[in-house]
């Protein structure tokens, strides 16, 4: 990752921090919501999900879902069901997404969205960011590009919906680039005609472009990646307006994976860990009961998500980090302690 300006971190920062804040609720209380009750009847969580980024979202060969945000779905499931593999996956475009969350064709958005001002107001609610990323552009290595400014009159292509596609739009305004946008509907179309040659450059997440590199270049070594901005985009995932219960519940799901990775609470130890008499680990582990009530679950909700799906390193490295194909550095996705931006929310 790069270094990103101090005041964009910081916004990030008092952003996450805000979602803690507010009047203290009854115990208990849904805030009018009728989501989990709808989740409890069918028996499933529904998640938007991209179908082709491996790492994020993508069936294996077997079928079976796999990608850090597929697995911020099943930390849901697990803490709302008990059961972690109670989630259905449903592939959505990126002009499909937000509409499905919208109009309740899902229950939950964890499909690399950027949380931003215009989606937020119009009907979505953004919970915790589970992948910090930025825009990027990917380029044939012998085609002697090193910034963006070298792309001038460039062919780029470019996913119709994305926020990519505005910042294209503003990247090559801003430097008088009249770089030429090359659009298209879904992301496995953008990226084969990028493969194929229609175009100069392709410009998506960062973490999605080392995806498609890994996974999709026949020689990966052969592309580079450059970043198209000095943006950070926070991929968050979403729910609709009007139900805080939910609200709350997947935005502190999220929160667990953080927090077990500060308190050293893994999969493996998590067990032990219930036999501390560490007051803090004694109430994230509901031993110690409120937490589960106050949002509506049982009391060993987050131990339940810790032993299926682990802490947010576990999560991380097999995914997207050290031990999966696209080895993405931590780098702003590192705790606050170790110099990122996964802030450890309060469970008290």
């Amino acid at each position: 990752m790069m270094k990103r300006p101090i005041a964009t971190a910081l916004s990030a920062l008092l952003a996450v921090a805000g979602c803690s804040a507010g009047p203290e609720k009854p115990a208990g209380d849904a805030g009018a919501g009728k989501t989990l009750a709808a989740v409890r009847a069918r028996d499933y969580v529904r998640c938007g999900s991209n179908q082709s980024t491996v790492g994020f979202g993508a069936p294996d060969d077997k079928g079976y879902w796999r990608g850090l945000d597929v697995e911020t779905c099943r930390a849901i499931a697990a803490a709302v069901l008990g059961d972690k593999d109670k989630a259905r996956f449903i592939p959505l475009t990126g002009q499909q997404r937000l509409t499905a969350l919208q109009t309740g064709e899902i229950d939950v958005l964890p499909r690399t969205t950027t949380w931003t001002l215009m989606r937020d107001a119009n009907g979505v609610n953004f919970t915790i960011p589970n992948f910090y990323d930025y825009t990027g552009l990917m380029i044939r290595r012998d085609a002697g590009v090193k910034t963006v400014r070298d792309l001038r009159g460039a062919s780029v292509c470019v996913q119709t919906g994305s926020m990519p596609e505005v910042t294209f739009a503003d990247v090559s305004r801003r430097y008088r680039l009249e770089m030429r946008p090359v659009i298209f509907d879904s992301v496995q179309a953008t990226r084969q005609a990028f493969f194929s040659g229609r175009c100069d450059a392709l410009i998506t997440d960062a973490s999605a472009l080392a995806s498609v590199r890994a996974t999709q270049a026949k020689n990966p070594d052969d592309y580079i990646i450059i970043p198209a901005d000095e943006e950070v985009t926070p991929l968050t995932p979403a729910v609709r307006h009007g139900d805080d219960q939910w609200f709350d519940i997947v935005k502190f799901t999220i929160g667990a994976l953080i927090v077990a990775e500060q308190l050293g609470i893994t999969s493996a130890n998590v067990d032990r860990m219930r036999r501390s008499d560490d007051p803090t680990i004694r109430r994230f582990l509901g031993l110690e009961p409120g937490n589960g009530k106050a949002l509506g679950l049982s009391e060993d909700w987050t131990y339940r998500i810790i032993k299926q799906v682990g802490n947010y390193a576990e999560v991380y490295d097999r995914n997207v980090g050290k031990d999966s194909k696209l080895r993405i550095d931590r780098g702003l996705n590192r705790l606050q302690r170790d110099g990122g931006l996964m802030i450890p929310l309060g469970f008290f």
